[in-house]
């Protein structure tokens, strides 16, 4: 071997060494970036629920149309500016015209998949209509046993998930007056049911139906709830309001 070739693999080895050690803290930072990561991101917040949550959100990515335009979007519009560096992810997952079994044939993929750390469903008025209506009815018992189902599998997968019930209101406007007596009589049992859940499962309350008739002192049952159940919005910002009251005295989210 001539002198010449030993000091060109000297080199070359020497280039092969400096290289990986330049290149270690780049691997390094590879190495962390999941956990960075993950340290990064905050609360997930998940919507779910019916046409009330829906508010024709939008079905794609856009951030403009995401969230819809009812309470769900008022609360993380308000949650997200005042509390940006938490990095909370915002998702509505409400669809128009689902009752408690149309939630559940959806669970895993449009909840167990999103891994929410705070939940808020408020479902409840389909299923009376369907009662009213006797439409594919869904009785208040079969109400109340699907909905502690979706609450159990949620747990299991994060027993530390933050549950909000919302309580399923209506006021005497309408199609909703017009049959009043038999839509009262259903959804009052329905109420009780999901106070019931929300008690069994240390889950926050919020109590819609008060919100509203409280409300009727300010101003007619029109003028919140247009059609005896899809709120205005006026009525929206009610529910916004009591929502964030609701949850903020968990210290869960906003703290």
């Amino acid at each position: 071997m001539t002198h010449q070739t030993s000091n060109r693999r000297s080199f070359l080895k020497k280039m092969a060494l400096a290289s990986a050690t330049a290149s270690l803290p780049h691997l390094l930072l590879a190495a962390a970036l999941p956990a960075e990561a993950e340290a990064a991101k905050g609360l997930t917040v998940l919507f779910q629920g019916d046409s009330i949550t829906d508010g024709n959100r939008g079905r794609n990515q856009d951030p403009n149309h995401i969230m819809g335009h009812g309470y769900a979007f008022s609360i993380a519009s308000r949650v997200g500016a005042d509390h940006p560096a938490k990095n909370i992810s915002f998702f509505n997952r409400g669809i128009s015209g689902n009752k408690i079994t149309d939630l559940a044939k959806r669970w895993q993929e449009d909840t167990l998949n999103l891994k929410p750390d705070v939940l808020s469903i408020l479902v409840g008025i389909n299923d009376a209509a369907s009662v009213v209506h006797q439409k594919e009815a869904v009785p208040v018992a079969q109400f109340e046993n699907v909905y502690r189902e979706l609450l159990e599998k949620t747990k299991q997968q994060n027993p530390d998930v933050l549950l909000v019930l919302c309580e399923p209101f209506i006021l005497p406007v309408g199609p909703v007056q017009q049959n009043w007596e038999a839509w009262h009589t259903d959804v009052v049992t329905r109420q009780a049911a999901v106070k019931r859940l929300a008690a069994d499962y240390q889950a926050v309350f919020v109590p819609f139906q008060q919100v509203f008739d409280k409300a009727l002192a300010k101003a007619p049952a029109r003028y919140w709830i247009w059609d005896g159940i899809h709120p205005t919005v006026a009525g929206h910002e009610l529910m916004t309001r009591e929502w964030m009251q609701q949850v903020g005295k968990t210290q869960r989210l906003f703290k």
